[in-house]
């Protein structure tokens, strides 16, 4: 069950439990608060923006240049730089980068399968 936060609606007024907040937990099928449960003065919920997650691995300040070599249509460039980034790292995702860059860029690997 989440947590929420209470506040008296006028700061002045209300008893200090309402008027520093307090937090209650309740189930989400039930209605807000509307008076405080100790002196009976309206409260509000206090509203806080959603956290933000980021899945996966953070962006690299070589991940934004190869991005931009792409934009650009630098294909060879890229393609060199994720190259490099992959054997340092050993990131997969960016060994098939730099594979489709090259690709792009004009290179032929079939001739080279055995």
């Amino acid at each position: 069950m989440p947590t929420y936060v209470y506040r008296a609606v006028d700061s002045k007024k209300g008893c200090t439990h309402c008027r520093r907040g307090f937090e209650i937990i309740q189930r989400m099928a039930e209605s807000p608060l509307s008076l405080c449960p100790q002196c009976n003065h309206p409260i509000s919920r206090v509203l806080f923006a959603p956290s933000v997650v980021v899945k996966g691995s953070p962006v690299t300040e070589t991940d934004r240049k190869i991005k931009e070599y792409e934009k650009e249509g630098k294909w060879s460039h890229a393609a060199e730089l994720a190259d490099k980034e992959a054997e340092k790292t050993k990131r997969q995702d960016l060994k098939t980068r730099a594979l489709e860059n090259y690709k792009k860029a004009g290179y032929n690997f079939d001739k080279y399968d055995t």
